[in-house]
């Protein structure tokens, strides 16, 4: 069975930095993506960016572009979001998610295309 576990949330001063992690497992090839979201409180789920693990592709959403980095150890079967320079807009909880895609030579960035969801971990961003 599929499963995503993320971990690495805490509260943190602005122009603070974090690291998510999300530990994946259960996957039945390598075809598969792993996305980063969150979701502020009051607000639609939005997303970061994610990786294809067959390649190692990875894709951002603009508007994460530079602060935020999606990084993997495939030892551990881990995927990291790094975030740095932290905004109090930067609060919500953050979600890691997957599909399975053979075909893609990208990865998707739409909350639609994720089957499979964590259960997130709260960034805090306050002084």
């Amino acid at each position: 069975q599929l499963q995503l576990v993320e971990s690495g949330g805490d509260l943190v001063q602005p122009g603070g930095s974090l690291r998510l992690s999300c530990a994946a497992s259960g996957f039945t090839s390598d075809y598969y993506v792993i996305g980063w979201f969150r979701q502020a409180p009051g607000k639609e789920r939005e997303g970061v960016g994610c990786i294809k693990n067959i390649s190692g592709r990875i894709s951002y959403v603009d508007s994460m572009k530079g602060r935020f980095t999606i990084s993997r150890d495939n030892a551990k079967n881990l995927v990291y979001l790094e975030m740095n320079s932290l905004k109090p807009e930067d609060t919500a909880v953050y979600f890691c998610a997957a599909y399975n895609d053979r075909y893609s030579g990208t990865c998707s960035r739409r909350v639609t295309e994720y089957e499979y969801w964590g259960q997130g971990t709260q960034v805090s961003v306050s002084a």
